[in-house]
């Protein structure tokens, strides 16, 4: 069978869409990209640009089809539970404790299966409800971001995942979901129940391959080698605002924003990290299931002395705190002047570590 499935959400609402095909031996590829361009976009991406979203999404399926041929994401796929929480702390669930509160059956149409769209299905999983019910979360928190293997995220409204059975399916038709079908662990809307839901949430927020919950936004914390920096520590260096038109690929205007933050070199400095002209710094993001650092920011001694390289934690003209529908608290950003020499380089969200590698 054929399934659509969202690789990328990018800006201006552009999605870039991988048409996956399931083999015999329980593996697929990618056979086609198309790009399709939502209601409301000013920005037209170049033939170039597209060639290069189109192997950086071929290199990522291929990642994730090796990781699957080594039959093992049952056992060691986790699920991160992040954020303002009750307590405010990061909780890991892994396999078998998602096993044992996946006992929510919703029966609904899925939202990436074009074949027969009609066609209903049992899913089985945890319902997100139950999860913010054990986990509990901060007064003011209005939403929570689902974070994929690949990167991809959306956010969905908080007082919706608790009145709705919206899960995090394991199973389909009594079947564990297969990697083609948006597993292990895939999130799910009850559709059909609730004919609502198919514009409030249409596909593009059935994320596959979920690793990550972020409940709220998480408080800043960055690891640089063996030292953790909070807000206060980076507010304490200079701080620097660029206006540039961003990178990121999921929830920011398509035009030119303001950002602020801190340049990579001081942060380094503050930190008392000196790197050799040799050396490197890779900026990490989410970690992913099995510690696969998929397409990591890897900026070398050159790149951060010569450029305006910043690590921004705050937008826009009000210096607003970036939120996890942003993918925030921390970004990764380039100057004007950095262009030139870092064109298709990773604007990474979620920044969470800076891995010196002397």
């Amino acid at each position: 069978m054929f399934l659509l499935s969202t690789h990328y959400s990018l800006r201006c609402s552009t999605l870039v869409i991988a048409l996956s095909a399931a083999m015999p031996a329980g593996l697929y590829s990618t056979l086609l990209m198309a790009v399709v361009y939502l209601g409301g976009c000013t920005y037209q991406p170049s033939n170039e640009q597209l060639e290069v979203w189109r192997q950086e999404a071929i290199a990522r399926n291929g990642e994730m089809v090796a990781d699957n041929a080594k039959n093992t994401q049952e056992t060691e796929w986790n699920l991160a539970i992040q954020g303002e929480t009750t307590n405010g702390k990061s909780v890991t669930l892994n396999w078998q404790q998602l096993q044992d509160l996946a006992t929510t059956h919703v029966k609904t149409t899925d939202a990436n299966y074009v074949i027969q769209p009609n066609q209903v299905f049992d899913f089985q999983g945890v319902p997100v409800s139950k999860l913010l019910q054990k986990f509990g979360y901060q007064p003011g928190v209005t939403e929570v971001t689902f974070i994929a293997y690949n990167s991809y995220q959306v956010t969905v409204n908080l007082e919706d995942l608790i009145k709705y059975p919206i899960i995090l399916a394991i199973a389909n038709n009594g079947k564990p979901m297969s990697r083609n079908q948006g597993g292990p662990i895939y999130l799910v809307f009850p559709q059909t129940q609730y004919p609502h839901m198919r514009q409030q949430y249409p596909q593009s927020f059935w994320v596959f391959y979920v690793s990550n919950i972020i409940v709220g936004t998480e408080p800043v914390r960055l690891r640089v080698g063996k030292q953790e920096l909070n807000l206060a520590d980076l507010e304490t260096l200079p701080q620097v605002t660029i206006s540039e038109t961003v990178g990121y690929r999921s929830g920011w205007p398509s035009g030119k924003v303001k950002l602020h933050g801190v340049k990579m070199r001081n942060i380094l400095d503050f930190a008392k990290v000196k790197l050799l002209t040799a050396g490197e710094v890779v900026v990490q993001g989410k970690r992913k299931t099995h510690h696969n650092n998929l397409n990591p920011a890897k900026l070398t001694s050159a790149d951060i002395q010569n450029c305006d390289i910043l690590l921004a934690s705050k937008w826009g003209d009000n210096k607003q705190p970036i939120p996890a529908k942003m993918g925030g608290p921390i970004t990764l950003a380039f100057g004007s002047e950095c262009q030139a020499q870092t064109q298709g380089w990773r604007w990474v969200t979620f920044v969470e570590e800076l891995v010196i590698k002397p």
